[in-house]
């Protein structure tokens, strides 16, 4: 009876959370893709491209990419993918714009968050930049040798001649998108209500301490990493930031902490925006892994050269 009524409380709490959220989550989808239809149907961003090619060709991204890296950047996941539907990019180019904005996106506001737990808000943008491109360039070699096949018809978005057939396509593109949104939005909340019920957390903490070994960081910021991880640097803030007002943490903890959580967070529910685009999984979610793994134990590394653990081991053997 109790397990029920836990369960019973988790479906109701999930539901109205997914219900109040999908709303914030149109709120920017909607404007968001409606102004980018206008743009890229104005051909505007066309009359830049001598300004944003060279710097989209370091990511080997079209200039026309700049549209939903900007949305990503400034707002989150949500505006960029209402900006990548609207827009005539191959599979591959959503595919490494993706890959830049899962791990650099919302800087202002998720900056901010970092700056109050233990890392300094330029820090934690240059960590996730220089990250985002690093793996965007190490990507785009793979990627770039396969097929490339338009997701959208440039025909109908770009340079269509008709503003009330571009209209429509937006608006039942657009909700087709907000149908399979709503669907993810919903079941995660939904997960993440009875975990929160049955007090799984703590429990799942002891279980991926080898997790977290492998990643490079120490069992203490274990609940920290573990918030980030499920529900974002956002969405966790709460339990972030207070969490570091309550408990001691060292500088090189906190600091290996905002490496990993800053390039890889937020695991189930931004990349799963990203699937109805038909983005394989496997790049929405093993190279920023694959980037935070690496960050960390290099910067394990430096921190063991500072302190003059290496040198001490060298010299002793």
């Amino acid at each position: 009876m109790i397990i029920k009524n836990k369960l019973q409380q988790a479906f109701e709490q999930g539901i109205k959370k997914g219900i109040f959220g999908y709303i914030w989550i149109l709120k920017i989808l909607i404007p968001v893709s409606f102004l980018t239809m206008l743009i890229d149907y104005s051909q505007w961003i066309n009359k830049i491209d001598f300004i944003l090619e060279p710097v989209m060709g370091l990511l080997s991204l079209p200039p026309v990419a700049a549209l939903p890296l900007l949305a990503g950047l400034l707002t989150g996941i949500y505006g960029a993918v209402a900006a990548m539907t609207v827009l005539p990019m191959t599979l591959e180019q959503m595919t490494l714009t993706a890959i830049f904005l899962l791990i650099s996106h919302n800087l202002i506001q998720e900056g901010i968050i970092q700056s109050k737990s233990g890392c300094s808000f330029i820090k934690a943008t240059i960590f996730r930049l220089t990250a985002s491109v690093i793996t965007v360039a190490v990507s785009a070699q793979i990627l770039i040798s396969e097929p490339a096949v338009l997701v959208t018809d440039p025909a109908a978005v770009s340079n269509a001649l008709d503003f009330i057939s571009t209209l429509k396509s937006w608006g039942i593109e657009t909700s087709y998108l907000c149908i399979k949104i709503f669907a993810i939005i919903m079941v995660l909340m939904i997960i993440i209500e009875i975990m929160k019920n049955f007090n799984l957390i703590a429990k799942i903490i002891i279980v991926i301490n080898p997790l977290l070994k492998f990643m490079g960081l120490d069992r203490q910021v274990g609940m920290l990493w573990l918030a980030a991880s499920l529900f974002g640097i956002s969405y966790g803030a709460a339990v972030i930031v207070e969490e570091t007002k309550e408990n001691k943490y060292s500088e090189e903890e906190l600091a290996k902490l905002h490496l990993s959580i800053g390039i890889n967070h937020a695991l189930i529910e931004d990349p799963a925006l990203f699937l109805p685009l038909g983005i394989h999984a496997f790049w929405l979610w093993i190279p920023r892994l694959v980037t935070a793994v690496i960050a960390v134990q290099l910067m394990n590394l430096w921190y063991k050269i500072r302190q003059g653990k290496i040198f001490k081991v060298a010299h002793q053997d």
